[in-house]
C-alpha cells in the first residue's frame, strides 16, 4: 500500500478519497487553486501545494504543476478523482514517465473508450450492443444531417469525446438539425478541445442503466447496476442501485456484457459501462444498447458502496497498488436498496441555471451520509461545478429508502444560494418516480410542475419579521417597555410589516391588507416553533430564510432609507443571469425581437445557458460581442418599444 498520495482534483471528491486514505493510513496531498487556498480538501489534506490561478486550465488541468507537486511532496502516487485529468491518457503517460503510479486504468484503456465513435466500434467487436446511429469520422454538416435523415427523427447529437451531460444535444425536427449541431460542437470544443459529433437514434421511452466494474488489468468482475434516468440537460440528478424492475436474467446479460468490454481493453481500476435501455414495456434483455464508459470513479459510486458493503475507494488504492482483485464475481451481494441525490447551487425555476453565492448556513440530519466540499461560509463560484453536496440513503427497500431521502432532504439547511432542494423533493413525491416507472424524460415532461414553488404565506412573513427585529426571547430584546407594547416597523424586500409584541412569544402582525397572531413563537436550535408548527431557519445578518418542507424562503431585511428605491431594467433589458463568456450573439443595434427569440448564447460553468427575448421589441442598445467576458447582473442588451405598441 502506498504511504502517501496526491489528488489531482478539489471539492466533494477530493474530501472523499482523502476520508478513505485516512481509513489505510495513507497521507495525502491536496492542489490548490488561487480560489480554493480556504477549500475544504486544502483543510483535510496532510499537505496543501498552490498550482495556479481560478480557471481550470490554469490550475487543476496543469498536469505538469500537479506533477511536480507530487514529486516535491514525496507522493507516490496520483489519484484523479472525476473531472479534470480523471480520463486524459496522457496525463497518464506523463504521470508514470515521472515515475510514479495513477489511481486509475492504463492510458490504452482510456484511449480505447476516450472517443465514443471508436469505443462504440470496439464493443461490437466485443459482442456488446451498440444504439443505432453514425459514429463515423465525417463531419461535414451537410453529411451528418442526411444521416439523421437515414436514422430517422428524433436524434441525439452527442460530442464524440463528451461526458456529464455536455456536448448533447436532442433534435426532433430536421429544421432544428444545423442550431443544434452547432450548438454541441461548440460545447465539444469548449469542454473537451474536440469538436467532433456523433449521431444516434433517440429512444423514445429511454433509461439510462449502467454496470459499476472493477478490473486489475488481468480479469474484470461487475459490481451491479444503477439506475440514473433521472436527468435534466442530460445531467444525472438522482441516482439509485438496483434499478428498479430489475430482474436476475437482466442483471447478468448486463453484467457479463460490461464485463465483456471491460476485459477487452484490459481494463484495470473502477468503470462504469452505461447503457440505454427501452424501458417502454419492462426491462427486456434484449432491448439495451451500449452508450460509452467511463473510465474513472462516477459521481453516483456511493449508491453501489451502499449496497455492496464495498468501498470502491479502497479497491481503487488496493489494485492500484500491486494487490489483486478484493473479491471474485461470485462473493459480490446485493443488498437493500440505495439512493443518492445530488444537491447543487442552481435555479429549477429559471432552467437550472447555475447559481453562485457565499453559503451562510448547511446542516445535513444526522444519520444521512452527506458527500460534500464545502461547509459553511465557503462561496460557490462560477469557476467550478456547483455541487454543494451528494446525500446518500439505504434502506431495506426501495419504498424504504426513497422515504429516508425525502425526510433527508427536508432536513438539509442549506442557505446563502439559490439551490434545487425544493425540485429534489418535488421529484421523492413523484408519483411516477415513487412507482418505479420512470425514463430519462420525466424531468422534462414534468418541469413545471416540479419546479413551481408557491408565494411565501403571511405568516412566514411575520415570522421573518420577528427574526429580523431580533425580538424573541432568546435574542437581544430592542426597545422593550414594561408600560407599553412594543411596536416596530419592519421593511422585507417582500414588503413593510407592522409587528406588535402581545407578550413573550406572541407578535400581532400586520401587512397592508392582511394580518395574524404569531402565538408561542420560540427557538430551537436551528428551528423555530410557531402556532404549533416546527420550520428550520437560517439568519445571517439581515437575511432570514425560513425552510417549509425543503423550500427555502428568503427574506431580506431592507435599510428603510433605500426599500422604496425601484428595481431597474425589468423587461426591456437582458442582463447576465451568472458570470460567463459571451459565446454567440444572434441580435443587432436596430433589428426586430419576438417574444422568445434566441439572442446571446453564454457559456458558464462549461455548459451553454441560451438567453432569450424576453419580449418583442427593438434592440436599442447591444452592451456585448462574442468572446466578451460578463459578470453577473451585467446589462447585455437593451429593448425599446415597438413603433406601434
Amino acid at each position: 500500500m502506498f504511504s502517501k498520495i496526491l489528488i489531482a482534483n478539489r471539492g466533494e471528491i477530493a474530501c472523499r478519497v482523502m476520508q478513505t486514505a485516512r481509513q489505510l493510513g495513507v497521507r495525502t496531498v491536496a492542489v490548490y487553486s488561487d480560489a480554493d487556498a480556504t477549500a475544504k480538501h486544502v483543510a483535510m489534506a496532510d499537505e496543501a501545494v498552490h498550482i495556479g490561478p481560478a480557471p481550470v486550465a490554469e490550475s487543476y488541468l496543469k498536469g505538469d504543476r500537479i506533477i511536480a507537486a507530487a514529486l516535491a511532496t514525496g507522493a507516490q502516487a496520483i489519484h484523479p478523482g472525476y473531472g479534470f485529468l480523471s480520463e486524459n491518457p496522457d496525463f497518464v503517460g506523463a504521470v508514470e514517465a515521472a515515475g510514479l503510479t495513477f489511481i486509475g486504468p492504463s492510458a490504452r484503456a482510456i484511449r480505447a473508450m476516450g472517443l465514443k465513435d471508436a469505443a462504440k466500434a470496439l464493443m461490437e467487436e466485443a459482442g456488446v450492443p451498440v444504439v443505432p446511429g453514425y459514429h463515423g469520422a465525417e463531419q461535414d454538416p451537410a453529411f451528418l444531417a442526411a444521416e439523421a435523415d437515414k436514422i430517422g427523427y428524433p436524434v441525439l447529437i452527442k460530442a464524440r469525446a463528451g461526458g456529464g451531460g455536455k456536448g448533447m444535444r436532442k433534435v426532433d425536427d430536421p429544421a432544428q438539425f444545423r442550431a443544434a449541431l452547432e450548438g454541441a460542437q461548440r460545447e465539444g470544443q469548449a469542454s473537451f478541445g474536440d469538436a467532433a459529433v456523433l449521431i444516434e437514434k433517440w429512444i423514445t421511452t429511454p433509461r439510462h442503466i449502467e454496470i459499476q466494474v472493477f478490473g486489475d488489468g488481468t480479469n474484470a468482475i461487475h459490481l451491479g447496476e444503477r439506475d440514473c434516468s433521472l436527468q435534466r440537460r442530460h445531467q444525472k440528478v438522482i441516482e439509485e442501485a438496483p434499478a428498479p424492475g430489475m430482474t436476475s436474467e437482466m442483471r447478468e446479460v448486463m453484467g457479463a456484457a460490461a464485463v465483456r468490454a471491460a476485459d477487452a481493453i484490459g481494463y484495470s481500476g473502477a468503470g462504469t459501462i452505461e447503457f440505454i435501455v427501452d424501458g417502454s414495456n419492462g426491462l427486456d434483455p434484449e432491448k439495451f444498447w451500449f452508450m460509452e464508459m467511463n473510465t474513472r470513479l462516477q459521481v453516483e459510486h456511493p449508491v453501489t458502496e451502499a449496497i455492496t458493503g464495498i468501498d470502491l475507494v479502497e479497491w481503487q488504492l488496493r489494485v492500484a497498488s500491486g494487490e489483486p482483485l478484493p473479491a471474485t464475481q461470485s462473493e459480490i451481494t446485493l443488498t437493500g436498496h440505495a439512493f443518492e441525490a445530488r444537491l447543487y447551487a442552481e435555479d429549477a425555476t429559471k432552467g437550472f441555471l447555475p447559481a453562485t453565492g457565499t453559503l451562510t448556513a448547511l446542516r445535513f440530519p444526522n444519520g444521512t451520509r452527506a458527500d460534500s466540499g464545502v461547509r459553511a461560509g465557503d462561496a460557490i463560484t462560477p469557476h467550478y461545478d456547483p455541487m454543494i453536496a451528494k446525500l446518500i440513503v439505504h434502506g431495506a427497500s426501495r419504498d424504504i429508502a426513497l422515504g429516508q431521502l425525502r425526510t433527508a432532504l427536508e432536513d438539509t439547511i442549506v442557505a446563502g444560494s439559490v439551490t434545487n432542494l425544493p425540485f429534489l423533493v418535488a421529484l421523492t413525491r413523484h408519483a411516477g418516480f415513487a412507482a418505479g416507472d420512470m425514463d430519462t424524460g420525466l424531468i422534462e415532461r414534468d418541469q413545471d410542475e416540479l419546479t413551481r414553488v408557491g408565494t411565501p404565506s403571511i405568516e412566514l412573513q411575520a415570522l421573518a419579521a420577528v427574526l429580523a427585529l431580533e425580538l424573541l426571547p432568546s435574542q437581544p430584546l430592542q426597545g422593550f417597555t414594561l408600560w407599553t407594547k412594543l411596536a416596530q416597523r419592519v421593511e422585507l424586500d417582500c414588503g413593510s410589516i407592522d409587528v406588535t409584541v402581545a407578550s413573550p412569544g406572541c407578535y400581532e402582525c400586520r401587512t397592508s391588507d392582511e394580518q395574524v397572531v404569531l402565538k408561542d413563537v420560540a427557538l430551537e436550535g436551528c428551528a423555530v416553533h410557531v402556532n404549533g408548527r416546527r420550520l428550520l431557519y437560517a439568519q445571517s445578518g439581515p437575511v432570514v430564510t425560513l425552510f417549509e418542507g425543503a423550500v427555502g424562503h428568503v427574506f431580506e431585511r431592507l435599510d428603510p432609507l433605500t426599500a422604496a428605491v425601484e428595481a431597474t431594467g425589468g423587461g426591456d433589458r437582458l442582463v447576465a443571469p451568472m458570470p460567463g463568456l459571451v459565446k454567440l450573439v444572434n441580435a443587432q443595434a436596430g433589428a426586430h425581437v419576438t417574444q422568445g427569440e434566441a439572442l446571446i448564447v453564454m457559456e458558464a460553468m462549461k455548459m451553454e445557458h441560451t438567453l432569450t427575448a424576453p419580449r418583442d421589441g427593438i434592440v436599442a442598445e447591444l452592451a456585448v460581442k462574442q468572446g466578451q467576458q460578463v459578470a453577473d447582473g451585467d446589462v447585455m442588451l437593451a429593448l425599446e418599444p415597438l413603433a406601434d405598441a
